[in-house]
């Protein structure tokens, strides 16, 4: 893993990652899109913002699909909290981009199970994930790959823990009990397949599961630990988050031509 400390311009960073990305990328017969795998939450609002902007300067979208990495199981697609409205709202509303382009996991699907198994070979057709992004929650999770996760897990249905719900209430006017306790996610093994992981982290709050990302070892009890054997992972940080990971292992992981 790549340590990429920075004041406060994640969001701009890993955007200007993902347009140097994207315009590079050469569409063939084998390979005809750039297949980029897409956050949620609060970190990525900043990244979207800065997305749509160099959208609005040129940058095309004509050659890439996307997959979001996951969605809450049972809260109706047009409900505000959606992960569909999220991405509309903060994206795909705003840029030129086929719907047919845009994958997202369906929480209402009959069975939950099969459009997982569906939305894992839909990845494998399109020739895998060329470019991971994600957050970090403060126990560690990458998506709703909770502690306790396998490695190698696929796209499957996960029950979310107590400190998940809570910390995803503030999205719900701070009611517990309205946040669903499911959601569809890709699994650690999917995106241990993916060409290169991004993972963006910002604020105090995700310096302790930075800390276990870089000095500790492998363990499930912190899902974030499983990017240590990928070959090409950046975790792009803020100061407040990268508080706790030592100076030497930041001076080891520090990567200055980062959007080069």
């Amino acid at each position: 893993m790549y340590l990429i400390e920075t004041e406060n311009n994640v969001g701009f960073l890993t955007a200007s990652y993902i347009k140097n990305r994207v315009k590079s990328f050469v569409s063939t017969k084998n390979k005809p899109y750039f297949v980029l795998a897409l956050p949620t939450g609060g970190t990525a609002i900043d990244l979207y913002k800065y997305l749509v902007k160099f959208c609005q300067e040129g940058l095309s979208f004509d050659k890439v699909v996307t997959f979001n990495l996951d969605e809450y199981a049972g809260l109706p697609e047009n409900h505000p909290e959606s992960y569909h409205s999220f991405m509309a709202k903060n994206l795909f509303d705003h840029i030129k981009i086929s719907k047919e382009q845009i994958n997202i996991l369906n929480g209402n699907a009959s069975n939950l199970e099969t459009e997982c198994k569906n939305y894992e070979e839909k990845i494998k057709n399109y020739g895998g994930i060329d470019l991971f992004i994600g957050g970090i929650g403060q126990n560690g999770h990458i998506a709703f790959n909770e502690p306790g996760s396998a490695f190698d897990s696929k796209t499957h249905v996960a029950d979310l823990t107590s400190n998940t719900i809570a910390a995803n209430a503030r999205f719900f006017d701070g009611d517990i009990s309205q946040v669903p306790t499911r959601a569809l996610t890709m699994g650690l093994g999917t995106i241990m397949t993916a060409k290169e992981v991004i993972i963006m982290a910002t604020g105090a709050k995700k310096s302790h599961a930075l800390y276990h990302a870089f000095e500790d070892k492998q363990n499930t009890n912190w899902p974030i630990t499983v990017l240590q054997k990928h070959p090409r992972t950046f975790i792009v940080a803020d100061k407040a988050a990268a508080a706790e990971i030592s100076k030497t292992t930041k001076q080891n992981c520090g990567l200055c031509s980062f959007i080069n």
